[in-house]
């Protein structure tokens, strides 16, 4: 049997962008996809923790150490800049591997969403 678990949680983030006009994806500081386990392209949940919605889309990175968060394309009307997001990616792993797995937590600055 194979189940989906949490692989990678980036929490509570400040959303600092939001656009329209771009095909599509979330933008998210490449230092904290990193500390996360997060890789280009790989589709992610996200929560917003102002309105209760909750979408699906995937990952471009964005410049290091810059702290941006940024819902492109549909998403961006899911959110507006400050609101405060959870990002959770899972993966699909053996039942007995998956009771030992352990996932990536990252809880960046809420300020400032940099990891120092």
């Amino acid at each position: 049997m194979q189940v989906h678990v949490v692989k990678s949680k980036i929490h509570r983030v400040k959303v600092t962008g939001a656009d329209l006009n771009y095909i599509g994806s979330i933008t998210i500081d490449e230092d904290l996809m990193e500390a996360a386990n997060i890789i280009e392209g790989e589709k992610i949940q996200i929560v917003n923790n102002n309105n209760g919605e909750r979408l699906e889309t995937y990952v471009i990175p964005g410049p290091r150490n810059s702290g941006e968060i940024t819902l492109n394309g549909a998403a961006a009307r899911k959110v507006a800049k400050g609101d405060i997001l959870i990002l959770i990616a899972y993966a699909i792993m053996d039942f007995e591997e998956a009771k030992a797995f352990k996932p990536s937590l990252v809880f960046p600055n809420e300020q400032t969403n940099l990891l120092s």
